[in-house]
């Protein structure tokens, strides 16, 4: 692992068993009564990793497990299999007394800022319990600065400390959110769609904070999004997702300029760009369902390029171009040039 990568996501797989109680696993076919186990697979073999200082951002269709991914790194789902490392330091298999440490180290800010806060808790109270918490030795007067100067940064008003979440509208709520990722001084933030539930004025707003104390603070960010034009905005480096299997994965500038996997083509089409005919290219057939994946390449079935080796063998994530890798039979054989 080279010594820059603050966090390196190896082989990371996630499933959910979602079959029930024993008698709901029943089924009757064939004239035999068996047991069928209904599985969805929503992260499949993901590798990536993120250097000091970057912003990664996941990018994908609604379900193809972007938040799964998320979540899975920081810990909040454990993995089926796979590693997380930070710092080279193995994480994902650790307890959580093990882990306490890190959870300092790497923080997260969650979509919805209506769910994300505890109504029931002052903003006071909401940011000085993590300090209380990992920071012992801190007297009240220490965690009172700290909280001080984090709403500060974030542009919420200290004299606003008294009052509770339903006081705040939702742009005020998710810099509250912010700022309480931020307490605690970490290396690493995953911001899981961020702006998504705020209004469009405000999304500008809290994109430019984020930037701002990503450059303030030099933090680390895995930006997890389906707005491309976002992505464009604030990232480094993009992966591309789809059925919880990794497409495409390199430099913001050369994917969004020249994008390589069939899935990116036409998911980048979708931008309209000024003076420029719009040509979106559209995807026949329907999604696959994550609990019944297609075999060989997930995503052969909506392919204009498919053939017969798509539907047999999935293809390996390779470098292509220095600045890209690519998971895609055609582009690894050569089929487009």
């Amino acid at each position: 692992m080279k010594s820059d990568v603050l966090v390196s996501i190896r082989n990371l797989v996630k499933y959910f068993d979602i079959s029930g109680g024993w008698l709901e696993q029943l089924r009757f076919t064939g004239g035999r009564i068996h047991r069928q186990e209904v599985v969805v697979k929503a992260v499949n073999g993901i590798s990536i990793d993120i250097h000091k200082g970057e912003t990664v951002a996941v990018v994908g269709e609604s379900g193809c497990g972007k938040s799964t991914l998320a979540r899975t790194v920081m810990g909040l789902y454990p993995p089926n299999s796979g590693e997380v490392y930070y710092q080279d330091k193995r994480i994902d298999h650790l307890s959580e007394k093990q882990l306490k440490y890190y959870r300092t180290r790497m923080q997260m800010v969650f979509q919805d800022p209506y769910a994300s806060l505890n109504p029931r808790m002052t903003v006071e109270d909401t940011l000085s319990e993590p300090v209380h918490f990992h920071h012992r030795s801190m007297t009240r007067e220490q965690v009172k600065e700290k909280i001080i100067k984090v709403m500060k940064q974030v542009g919420i008003d200290p004299d606003w400390q008294d009052r509770f979440p339903h006081e705040f509208s939702g742009g005020q709520r998710q810099r509250i959110s912010i700022a309480r990722a931020l307490v605690l001084d970490p290396d690493f933030i995953v911001a899981d769609e961020p702006i998504a539930a705020l209004d469009v004025s405000i999304q500008a707003q809290i994109l430019n904070l984020l930037m701002d104390l990503q450059q303030e603070n030099n933090l680390t960010y895995l930006f997890i999004s389906h707005d491309l034009s976002v992505i464009e905005h604030i990232s480094n480096k993009v992966a591309v997702m789809y059925l919880g299997s990794l497409c495409e994965f390199g430099d913001t500038e050369q994917l969004f300029t020249n994008p390589t996997h069939p899935y990116t083509q036409a998911l980048l089409s979708a931008i309209p760009k000024l003076g420029e005919r719009f040509s979106h290219t559209r995807l026949t057939g329907d999604v696959p369902t994550p609990i019944d994946l297609p075999p060989g390449c997930v995503f052969h079935t909506r392919c204009p390029h498919d053939r017969e080796i798509c539907s047999r063998q999935a293809p390996q994530l390779t470098e292509e171009n220095g600045a890209t890798a690519v998971a895609c039979h055609g582009v690894s054989e050569g089929w487009f040039k």
